[in-house]
């Protein structure tokens, strides 16, 4: 006799029998007790969820001897002929091979007739969305006011295709994809039955790889036990399948959760030796990440006792914004897969990624979200970018066009090197642009300026740069005089003779010019680039002497100590600037005071604000908002 695969031998034979359509046998259990049957039922959902055999069943139920009933007998010799396709009344129809307005009329030339065996005539079109639009137009009448002893059943894995007007002719029953947990109970007492040794860990593969179908869960496991040699072991699933074992997703976890990316980047290989499949293990380390995150905030929603209590101990280890930023860069990397050089090389990157970027914290940034309330993400370690563009060094205050309530600049809330006293110094080319002036005079500058007309906004670039050579209304004596003495160490510089552009490299200052326990003026005088910079505005100095340094690295930003030589790079800086071999030792730990990338981002608040509110006195402004209901949007709002 020959072998019956397990898909058409264990089908339900019975709504007891089926499997995770509860929602669907419950409503026609009631219909066939209570007499009330529709004469056209619509089964929609994916391959392998069990349309046909409701199908089958509910035919059964129409026709069995022993009267209409949702719990037919089986053993009649209408119900055996339904479940061996040789019922004469049970007509089931491929539309994808008979979809053309013929093959309609056809079958519903033989409806008219009364039935031969049976008590009614079903008849069960499958993939019904395939049927012409003619097609569907010849059964309309018929489909609406059938005979009485005439039943229809139609299925189909695509309802938007279906027209309307036979849409509103049935009743539509939507067929869910089978949960994990039903798949596996369900092969385990069909192994059970068929006396075949199994593992529990095969069956959640098995259950993974059906993606909601037990169809195709069946066929596997028809495959895994041939694989197995009559047995079903995860480590066999494991290989068959090309799946990533649950030891290495945990592993990547683990090694995300220590910043270990040697320990990521050893899985990944180990996975390519085994040829596993890098888009499946992104859908799988997906999941992972969902569960965590799951886990995080409702830890009952996760039913498996000891599933649960492996994910709560690595789900401690992660904030639960890092969590959704990495779900994000998972299921993105997934779809990004097929544009990659190759599948290992798209998977490395995800792992990069991963490694890579951290939430904002909120040290260092303001603590509101911007708006829609995602939080503000920074990329950590990013690729080596250049220094900042800086406006050249001034050995006194330049006059500027004025800005109506911006404060004179201070050195506690002034962060760019370009302002700095010390840097001022020994600045060896100081520009031209404007006549060294002491604060007394630009202050009286500032005030005749004041009485132009309509200055222009400021809402150029974020650096600061060299204002162009205010007009003034009648010549002015910018000699200093002896009330406003410039203080003796910042000596007015000598005029050049040709202006430097604005964005002239910061030149390096002398070690004995700067105080070696600022750390904000010693980070500004070292004149640093990409992640070195990075890493050096992020700390605090907590410890210098003439051997060491030693500085302290907010928890958020640890990831800037993942490669080595960027803590080379500071400590040779370091050396250079203070001029003696030292040795820096960098801590995780909270910081104690301000860091410079913090001063950066407070002075850049404050010259926002000042802007701002520079814009909103504007007369002009004004009278836009007040005459045309007009908004100032601040967030596109620059400063000077």
């Amino acid at each position: 006799m020959s072998y019956l695969v397990l898909a058409r031998k264990w089908r339900p034979k019975s709504f007891e029998t089926l499997v995770g359509q509860d929602h669907v046998v419950r409503a026609l259990s009631h219909a066939l007790a209570t007499g009330r049957l529709h004469h056209a039922w619509l089964f929609t959902g994916t391959r392998g969820v069990g349309k046909t055999t409701i199908s089958r069943i509910l035919a059964k139920a129409l026709n069995c001897e022993t009267g209409v009933t949702a719990t037919p007998c089986g053993v009649c010799s209408a119900c055996q002929a339904i479940d061996a396709g040789r019922f004469v009344d049970y007509v089931e129809m491929d539309a994808a091979s008979n979809r053309g307005v013929d093959d309609m009329a056809a079958l519903l030339d033989r409806a008219a007739y009364a039935p031969t065996q049976g008590r009614y005539k079903v008849y069960m079109i499958d993939e019904v969305h395939q049927l012409t639009g003619h097609a569907f137009n010849a059964m309309l009448k018929t489909l609406e006011e059938p005979p009485a002893h005439m039943k229809f059943i139609l299925a189909t894995t695509d309802p938007q295709k279906i027209p309307v007007t036979v849409l509103s002719r049935c009743l539509q029953f939507n067929l869910k994809q089978m949960p994990p947990g039903h798949i596996v109970d369900h092969l385990s007492r069909i192994l059970e039955a068929e006396q075949v040794s199994f593992e529990a860990g095969a069956l959640r593969y098995l259950a993974r790889g059906a993606n909601g179908s037990m169809r195709d869960a069946l066929s596997l496991l028809d495959q895994a036990i041939a694989h197995g040699a009559g047995q079903v072991l995860e480590q066999g699933v494991r290989d068959m399948l090309g799946s990533v074992g649950e030891d290495q997703l945990f592993e990547l976890i683990d090694a995300l959760a220590a910043q270990d990316l040697p320990a990521m980047l050893a899985v990944a290989d180990a996975m390519q030796a085994k040829s596993l499949s890098f888009e499946a293990a992104l859908q799988a380390l997906g999941s992972l990440i969902h569960k965590l995150a799951l886990v995080q905030f409702a830890p009952d929603a996760v039913s498996d006792a000891a599933e649960r209590e492996q994910l709560v101990s690595r789900a401690q280890a992660f904030d639960p914004e890092f969590l959704q930023l990495a779900y994000q860069i998972v299921i993105h990397g997934r779809d990004d897969l097929g544009l990659a050089p190759d599948p290992y090389t798209g998977f490395t990157m995800t792992l990069l990624r991963l490694a890579a970027f951290r939430p904002e914290s909120g040290e260092g940034r303001p603590a509101a979200a911007p708006s829609g309330g995602a939080p503000r993400m920074r990329p950590l370690p990013a690729a080596a970018s250049a220094p900042t563009a800086t406006a050249p060094t001034t050995t006194a205050p330049v006059a500027t066009a004025p800005v109506a309530s911006a404060p004179a600049p201070t050195p506690a809330n002034v962060a760019s090197p370009v302002r700095s006293e010390s840097a001022a110094a020994v600045s060896p080319a100081p520009i031209a642009v404007q006549p060294a002036t002491p604060p007394a005079v630009a202050a009286s500058a500032r005030e005749v300026q004041d009485e132009r007309p309509e200055p222009p906004p400021p809402w150029e670039d974020d650096e600061p740069a060299v204002a162009p050579e205010p007009i003034a209304p009648e010549p002015m004596d910018f000699a200093p005089s002896a009330a406003a003495e410039p203080e003796p160490a910042s000596p007015p510089a000598p005029q050049t003779s040709e202006p430097v552009a604005a964005y002239a490299p910061v030149p390096a200052v002398a070690p004995s010019a700067v105080d070696p326990h600022d750390w904000h003026s010693l980070v500004d005088a070292m004149n640093l680039g990409g992640l070195t910079r990075q890493l050096a505005h992020q700390c605090e100095l907590t410890l210098i002497d003439e051997a060491s340094v030693r500085l302290r690295l907010p928890a958020a930003h640890k990831a800037l100590l993942a490669l080595r030589s960027t803590q080379d790079k500071l400590q040779e800086a370091l050396g250079k600037q203070l001029g003696r071999s030292i040795r820096l030792a960098i801590e995780v730990g909270t910081v104690a005071s301000e860091t410079p990338a913090q001063r950066h981002q407070a002075d850049k608040e404050r010259r926002h604000a000042d802007a701002v509110a520079s814009l909103e006195a504007d007369p002009f402004v004004r009278e836009v908002i007040e005459r045309f209901d007009a908004t100032l949007i601040e967030a596109s709002v620059k400063p000077l």
